[in-house]
């Protein structure tokens, strides 16, 4: 595993400030009654097919709200917070649910899936999600997140893989700082098998817990597990992907493309149907082109940016993250990318994810031993050895900004570390037992009023109305236009988008590649 002790390099402060980000936030509509909205998406806010900041990920009444990219901490939550207060006019008594993990659930099948038009593109994003629901069931889809995109200039694929190594070594930490979900609604558990204790009858939670959202309870797959996939290349990890998106599945050929009905089960019976199916922590990602597929543009252009995945919901803070945990974040990543970074193994990687499980269901457990090295070592001790190691590119950071806030953001990690009361998951349940009668849909739901009524009191430029309301209609113009000019049967269109030869690099960028190899 990685080397903490050697000093970071001095990155040139012109450098550093070209350090660019973006968020992409996930929350549910909820009625008042902390019910999932069974409305559509409101047509006042655009078209989920084509609007560049406001869609829904799995669930119609998901909402997801998307910056562009920003140079700047305070530039990036700016546009976040007005894309909430545009969203919020348009959503009546409806409410956008503060915490990652969901409101009270109806029956799993009554989860309505995203909707995007007519257009074959637009049927392929719902019966993706209709595939999902078959292979993992809707409500593992409705938990919530903090997607953080990232990119420093002058980084090649070797040293973002680099990263992402490090990364999945010490995400441990993040889950630890940051998860904010250690209690959900008992409804999200009815009917399967866990290992959450009862603190009410309709309140479920791990005592020492930080986020649920990223243990047993979250984002896994049996089948997924058998991938392991590795980090120390591009080529290796866009092999691994290979493999998934064209190996049939035994379990999922039984479902089946199509029903008896004719209705679209999935969009294929490979392991992954498209390459967002695959769980990760973080990702190598890439801007993609219309009609390209993502391993297509990974493959052929590099690496452009990270997206880290693992960032639960703050339920105290109304847009869900604040400019402390982002730059906390950025130095974060900067000592992901700037340690000594090994090649990884299949059995680091197996110990990596019990190391992520122990963190979300034990997390703030006292003692708590993680494995390193073929050994244990204590959390909290790990966690230190971390921080410490980012102080001197908190420094560095600051220097180029003529601030304090990023050592500032490393001492209030560091002060997490030795009170483990103050953890945002420890925070959750105090406020719950607090106020709520260890109620976990209480809780939320008076966070969620708070939270709409906080971003709708802040000043609101009548600029940024207009603005919003004329991308919101030219969406809706957008998605109208990708729909008339649709002339290929769907089943045409799908066959063509998962075949094989649409991963594949092209000739001349497969020559380009080996030239520079």
């Amino acid at each position: 595993m990685s080397k903490l002790t050697q000093p970071p390099a001095m990155l040139p402060p012109e450098r550093l400030k070209g350090i660019r980000r973006g968020i992409e936030k996930e929350s549910l509509r909820a009625t008042s009654g902390a019910l999932l909205a069974m409305t559509p998406h409101p047509a006042a806010i655009g078209s989920a097919l084509a609007h560049p900041n406001i869609t829904t990920d799995y669930s119609e009444a998901q909402l997801e709200l998307i910056t562009g990219v920003h140079a700047s901490v305070e530039q990036c939550l700016e546009e976040l917070t007005q894309i909430h207060q545009f969203t919020y006019r348009a959503l009546g008594d409806e409410l956008m649910w503060v915490s990652s993990m969901p409101c009270n659930l109806p029956a799993d099948e009554n989860i309505p899936i995203g909707r995007y038009g007519s257009s074959n593109v637009g049927r392929a994003k719902s019966v993706y999600r209709m595939g999902l629901a078959h292979r993992y069931g809707r409500r593992m889809q409705t938990i919530s997140g903090i997607h953080y995109n990232w990119s420093l200039p002058g980084v090649s694929d070797a040293q973002y893989f680099a990263l992402i190594r490090n990364f999945r070594r010490h995400a441990f930490l993040l889950l630890y700082l940051f998860g904010a979900s250690p209690a959900a609604c008992s409804s999200f558990v009815t009917g399967r098998r866990h290992e959450l204790e009862s603190l009410t009858s309709q309140t479920v939670y791990m005592p020492y817990g930080t986020s649920l959202r990223m243990g047993r309870l979250g984002y896994q797959s049996e089948a997924q597990a058998s991938l392991a996939v590795s980090y120390n290349s591009l080529d290796g990890y866009a092999a691994s992907l290979h493999d998934a998106l064209t190996r049939p599945y035994a379990a999922y050929e039984a479902v089946g493309i199509v029903n008896p009905g004719g209705e679209y089960n999935q969009l294929s019976t490979t392991l992954l149907q498209i390459e967002n199916e695959f769980y990760g922590t973080i990702r190598p990602k890439r801007v993609i082109r219309p009609g390209e597929r993502p391993l297509h543009a990974l493959r052929e252009r590099g690496v452009e940016y990270v997206e880290v995945r693992l960032m639960d919901l703050d339920p105290f803070v109304p847009i869900g993250i604040k400019a402390q945990t982002i730059r906390f974040l950025d130095v974060f990543l900067l000592h992901c990318l700037q340690a000594d970074s090994p090649p990884d193994t299949p059995a680091e990687i197996a110990a990596l994810g019990r190391n992520q499980h122990k963190t979300a269901a034990y997390g703030r457990q006292p003692g708590l031993l993680l494995e390193r090295d073929g050994g244990e070592v204590g959390l909290t001790d790990w966690g230190a050895e971390i921080v410490a190691a980012c102080k001197p590119i908190a420094a560095q950071l600051d220097a180029a900004h003529a601030t304090t806030d990023y050592s500032d953001a490393v001492r209030a990690a560091e002060a997490l570390l030795s009170d483990p009361d103050m953890l945002p998951s420890a925070r959750v349940l105090a406020a719950m037992a607090k106020d709520h009668e260890n109620g976990f849909t209480s809780f939320v739901l008076d966070q969620s009023q708070r939270s709409k009524a906080t971003l709708l009191k802040l000043p609101y430029p009548a600029a940024v109305q207009t603005r919003l309301e004329a991308a919101a209609k030219q969406s809706i113009e957008e998605q109208a236009a990708i729909e008339a000019v649709d002339n290929v049967p769907f089943e045409a269109f799908r066959q063509q988008y998962v075949s094989p030869e649409r991963l594949e690099l092209s000739k001349e960028a497969a020559g380009s590649v080996l030239a520079a190899a």
